[in-house]
């Protein structure tokens, strides 16, 4: 029998088993039909994609970075739904309803990480890498310490990431189908584990790439229809969200959210540098022909994303204007708003256009959710499977075969993980809770690969200090901060004052690894120093890099 009917067989009973699961929630009292409709047809959609994928899915190349072979427009498009997720579409507006004015801060800043991404990263990762940033900094320093820490850094910033994506899955589902927000985790965890087993990275895309449409859509109409109460006059849709938020004026004010500089400071350094180096982002480098398709590929995401954003500044006050005070949206019990601020555009979409429109982005919502999930249970798998499994424990000698058999179990148990977390965190606000994957991504991330292409000197043993001190340092220093250490733990005051810890962590990290370089005097950080040369070339030209010699 074929093999892709042997794969697609397991896909088409998943199918089967959420028809007969729509039919039943179908019956509940209360249940949106039109929105339950919706989130089928992207699910059968999505399942269709991953079971024609599965069957060309066959390298670890395949598995990894869709064989190379993503145009610059297509990678735009998926970078752009990696990048829009849950915390964009629904948590930006959480923090504008409840905070105001501050709540932009994960909007702008974040952006201006596309430049960077754009000037300093994207050809030469194209050039240098394969798989994973891993293989960049392995080029020339000792391969087993370097992919250990960055492996260990890399789970940990998909865990965090992970937490966000299915707290919100979770509150959507839960909602939309009235069930049970555990039930709800249990089904999402399935669904991306399907998607990812099996379709690997060339499912992962264009199921991005169909949400990034959607997601730009439907955004687009809530806008338009929110402005359009107005006349389009953004002063009238400013002066009712002063009206009806119970923080009048101070709602179009800073310092709601980020109530002294240091804070402020560090939060924007957390969003910058940190968004320009995400691993499930900078993976997506590696899917394009070339380094021309590279920069191509950030040019397209940065139009589209600051579009994007732009978005979520209407749809947040637009929340605040007209679901604020609709009993409608309210608990009836706590007379706070149901299911949540993370449900604000979810509500301002029932608001704008009734059930069809409620349907139409709580589909969307989930299919933002779970692309961005699938791209992060990717960059977890190869993490394990690439770099710990195939050059740590292999030693590289690792087949092609293997590689992928553990990528597929890697991700089931990243799926389990996911469910299990997301449970644990139910009650957190999932924009605030990128602070822990933002944060290593620009303790760890950022430094490593900027100074492993432009800096001569830097070693392995400089990279290795710095970077296990710089990962200690944010974990412990988020640990006895005042979220964990005093609102969760209900300690009476912090040990560490900031929220954001990303300012101290990263000047840690890059400081470890520039002094310890320049002390190194040992051999093979003679050796590492004298092959940046020929690294530097191959960054410039794509010279033994697979594909990326066109320009």
């Amino acid at each position: 029998m074929n093999k892709t009917l042997l794969t697609g067989a397991p896909l088409i009973g998943m199918g089967a088993s959420l028809g007969a699961f729509a039919n039943a929630a179908g019956a509940m009292a209360g249940v949106n039909l039109n929105a339950i409709g919706m989130f089928f047809v992207f699910v059968i959609i999505s399942l269709g994609i991953t079971w024609w994928a599965a069957g060309r899915t066959k390298s670890t190349s395949d598995f990894y970075t869709a064989g190379g072979q993503i145009s610059g427009f297509q990678n735009g498009l998926a970078i752009t739904g990696d990048w829009c997720s849950s915390a964009a579409l629904m948590g930006i507006a959480a923090l504008i309803y409840s905070t105001g004015f501050d709540g932009l801060i994960y909007s702008v800043v974040p952006f201006g990480a596309w430049p960077l991404m754009m000037f300093l990263l994207a050809d030469r990762l194209r050039n240098l890498g394969k798989y994973t940033i891993a293989d960049i900094v392995s080029l020339r320093m000792a391969r087993v310490p370097i992919r250990s820490l960055i492996a260990t850094a890399g789970l940990a910033f998909v865990i965090g990431y992970l937490i966000v994506q299915m707290v919100g899955a979770g509150t959507l589902i839960s909602n939309l189908f009235g069930l049970n927000y555990e039930v709800a985790q249990v089904i999402i965890g399935v669904l991306i584990v399907v998607y990812v087993a099996f379709g690997g990275m060339i499912a992962t895309t264009y199921v991005q790439l169909i949400k990034a449409v959607l997601l730009l859509s439907g955004a687009t109409f809530i806008t338009v229809a929110v402005l359009a109460k107005f006349g389009f006059s953004i002063d009238g849709l400013y002066a009712a969200a002063v009206a009806k938020h119970p923080t009048k004026e101070a709602v179009m004010q800073p310092g709601g959210l980020l109530p002294d500089p240091i804070n402020a400071i560090s939060c924007g350094v957390m969003l910058l540098f940190g968004g320009a180096a995400m691993p499930h982002v900078l993976m997506r480098f590696f899917t394009v022909p070339d380094a021309k398709q590279a920069r191509l590929s950030v040019a397209w995401a940065a139009t589209f994303i600051g579009y994007f954003y732009l978005l979520t500044f209407f749809i947040g006050y637009g929340a605040v204007a007209f679901v604020m005070d609709d009993p409608k949206f309210m608990d009836e019990v706590t007379g706070a708003i149901r299911g949540g601020p993370n449900m604000a555009a979810i509500h301002l979409a029932e608001a704008m256009g009734g059930d069809l429109l409620l349907g139409f982005i709580s589909a969307v919502a989930f299919a933002t959710i779970v692309a961005v999930v699938a791209g992060l249970t990717i960059a977890g798998a190869s993490a394990i499977s690439h770099d710990l499994y195939a050059n740590v424990l292999r030693h590289g000698q690792a087949t092609d075969a293997e590689v992928v058999k553990v990528s597929r179990i890697a991700a089931i148990g990243l799926g389990a993980l996911g469910v299990a977390l997301g449970i644990a965190f139910k009650d957190q606000n999932i924009a605030y809770l990128i602070v822990l994957p933002f944060t290593i991504s620009s303790t760890v991330f950022f430094p490593v690969l900027f100074l492993a292409m432009y800096w001569r000197r830097l070693t392995t043993t400089g990279i290795i200090t710095g970077g296990w001190i710089g990962l200690a340092s944010a974990i412990v220093m988020l640990v006895v901060g005042p979220t964990i250490w005093k609102d969760i733990l209900g300690n009476p005051e912090p040990l560490f004052p900031y929220k954001y810890p990303a300012l101290f962590s990263m000047a840690i990290s890059f400081g470890t690894m520039v002094i310890v370089s320049l002390l190194d005097g040992s051999e093979r950080g003679k050796r590492e120093v004298a092959l940046f040369d020929d690294q530097f070339v191959r960054s410039q030209t794509g010279l033994g890099a697979e594909g990326a010699t066109q320009h």
